[in-house]
């Protein structure tokens, strides 16, 4: 049992009912003020419905609440006496793909819905494939509005059987399927009177004891080798980090960023990657004082014993287990832009915090979301393919397997010239060593 926060993300297609869905969550398990559930009222009111529409709780975007549809990924936060939660309620049009990527990312859970009427969509096995592939352990299959198929057990099970079929080859740890009626009520915090056949635990009764991926002991970025993307390089102390502030008069250098995993302490040693120069910790500051240790997902400004060659997107790193130096990169990538890909021309790649010139070599093969099978490349990506590609940086990078490193592991596309997002990537194991950067 976990009683730790639980990020967690709604998806599917279209009109499935996920704000609703997290409308309902947060109405009856007492997660809205006095205000919110006035002013949703309100605008229920004047949209002609007689009672709440609960997807105004989480359409925040004006064109979203005229078009009735989601666009953004909505967050919103909540909790109960059992635990906190953050949900991320995802687009469901397939032009906004790259929205749930994001939202899926950093999620211990995926609720992926399902119209009980239409039953498994192509974007639902898309989302369940997005999901698996982004590192997301568990999945709940929420089969929504069977208030419309009279609560019927036998359409239930065959959406069921048909989902845990498809997602048997993604490997999921857990896939734990509900049925329910968003609008009703009925099995989300509730157990409501519908699906009395039904004996295994209501939405949040899952939600609230489902452990978050922090929870597994493979998965404490805490006890992994040390990775320290650098942010920023300053040369001002913390105490006199003004606008406009001179330089310290000790010739202060100091290294800003994140601990992206493992631990860094003082007296350290540490490599700097991609020059390979190493040195000792000699300061840890964090705000207005100075530390002993820094852990996973601190910001830190760490002074060397030493000047190394370090700048923005350099990573300091454990000498003993390194990321790997590469320019020849194998990854698997998510298309997001209506142009599609162009072999022949470049683009820019941003892993942690570096971003250097890269070029695709090639496309080993595009998957079939529908059915998980592998077939060759055409030369190109469209909007939404997931393919495994070679490309080549301008630079070396220091990487990771991305099931070993979320932040080394990973990386978007970005268009020189229009500045688009138009991919995101994540590092393959077992790239071809032959062709790393020395």
């Amino acid at each position: 049992m976990s009683t730790g926060l639980l990020r967690f993300v709604t998806a599917g297609s279209v009109d499935d009912g996920k704000s609703t869905l997290i409308g309902r969550l947060l109405l009856d398990s007492k997660g809205l003020f006095a205000d919110q559930l006035s002013a949703v009222e309100a605008a229920s009111r004047r949209r002609g419905f007689t009672e709440i529409d609960l997807s105004l709780l989480t359409d925040g975007l004006v064109a979203e609440r005229e078009q009735g549809i989601t666009i953004d990924v909505a967050y919103r936060y909540f909790a109960t006496p059992a635990r906190k939660f953050i949900i991320g309620d995802c687009p469901g049009h397939e032009q906004y793909t790259r929205n749930m990527v994001t939202a899926a990312s950093t999620a211990d859970v995926a609720v992926l819905l399902v119209d009980a009427r239409h039953g498994l969509r192509e974007q639902t096995r898309r989302h369940a494939y997005l999901a698996r592939w982004l590192g997301v352990p568990r999945v709940v299959l929420a089969v929504n509005k069977m208030d419309l198929v009279g609560g019927e057990r036998a359409r239930f099970e065959a959406i069921r059987d048909e989902f845990e079929q498809f997602a048997q080859p993604l490997g999921f740890s857990q896939v734990r399927a509900i049925p329910l009626s968003a609008l009703r009520g009925d099995m989300v915090v509730e157990r409501g009177e519908l699906l009395a056949w039904y004996d295994g635990p209501t939405l949040m009764q899952h939600l609230e004891l489902v452990p978050a991926r922090h929870d597994d002991a493979a998965g404490d970025r805490h006890e992994q080798a040390l990775r320290f993307p650098v942010q920023r390089v300053t040369r001002v102390a913390l105490g006199n980090a003004q606008p406009g502030a001179a330089l310290s008069a000790d010739g202060f250098r100091g290294y800003q960023g994140t601990v992206a995993a493992g631990r860094v302490s003082l007296g350290a040693e540490v490599i700097a990657l991609p020059s390979g120069g190493r040195a000792r910790v000699v300061e840890i500051l964090a705000a207005d004082r100075t530390l002993d240790e820094a852990g996973a997902d601190r910001a830190i400004t760490l002074r060397l014993d030493r000047e190394l060659d370090i700048s923005r997107g350099d990573v300091l790193a454990s000498p003993e287990a390194p990321p790997r130096l590469a320019s020849a990169i194998d990854a698997d990538l998510c298309w997001f832009d209506a142009e599609p890909l162009d072999l022949a021309r470049g683009y820019l790649v941003k892993c942690g915090t570096g971003t250097v010139r890269a070029r695709f070599e090639r496309i080993d093969w595009q998957v079939d979301v529908r059915t998980l099978e592998r077939g060759a490349g055409n030369g190109t990506l469209a909007m939404n393919d997931v393919a495994r590609v070679r490309l080549r940086t301008q630079r070396p990078l220091a990487i990771d397997a991305y099931r070993d490193n979320r932040v080394t592991g990973a990386f978007i596309v970005i268009d020189e010239t229009s500045h688009r997002t138009v991919a995101a990537g994540t590092i393959a194991d077992g790239a071809d060593a032959a062709l790393e950067a020395a």
